[in-house]
């Protein structure tokens, strides 16, 4: 049965946990990234207004059904260094997907592995997800690598999947499947 409270996942790098008040910034030093808020609901404005806004829809995903929005913090230190979430659209049919943002300061460091690892472990541990989707850019090598370091797939590409800004754009299409 998923979970109708938001959980906190602890592995050895990150914990995911449900967003804070405190996490403004965090979402406020993505504003101007050229890709997050194209493709996310993260706000481009920069305003405090915004980003709490925000904070507050990811707390909403859950009671609508539409999902799990988990920040990721460090362990290290608990500073909060972006986001990953579990998408419940085609859990009907045991289908989930999932999506992850961080910040340009904390990329590079095996930061997004770690976190896709610890939600996707999860995610398969709960009876209705049969199958774990995610859909990266071709040019995201970063994005793939980690992908394919957690168990994920890759099926193909999706010519003209996503709109990204006023453009459509390519996606290759990962899976992760529960083993069996």
């Amino acid at each position: 049965m998923l979970p109708d409270v938001m959980p906190t996942l602890t592995g050895d790098r990150v914990t995911l946990r449900p967003f804070l008040d405190t996490d403004v910034a965090l979402v406020q030093s993505v504003a101007d990234d050229p890709l997050i808020p194209l493709i996310t609901t993260v706000p481009a404005s920069g305003t405090t207004e915004d980003a709490a806004a925000y904070i507050a829809r990811q707390h909403d995903r859950i009671r609508s059904g539409s999902g799990y929005s988990f920040a990721i913090a460090e362990n290290d230190h608990g500073q909060p260094v972006g986001q990953i979430g579990l998408w419940l659209a085609n859990i009907d049919d045991g289908r989930a997907s999932t999506g992850y943002w961080v910040s340009p300061q904390f990329r590079r460091r095996g930061l997004v592995r770690a976190a896709l690892h610890l939600l996707s472990d999860w995610a398969l541990s709960l009876g209705e997800v049969e199958r774990l989707e995610l859909y990266v850019e071709p040019w995201n090598e970063g994005s793939w690598r980690a992908a394919g370091a957690c168990g994920f797939e890759r099926e193909g590409l999706l010519r003209s999947w996503q709109r990204v800004g006023t453009e459509r754009r390519d996606m290759f299409m990962y899976s992760r499947l529960p083993i069996a």
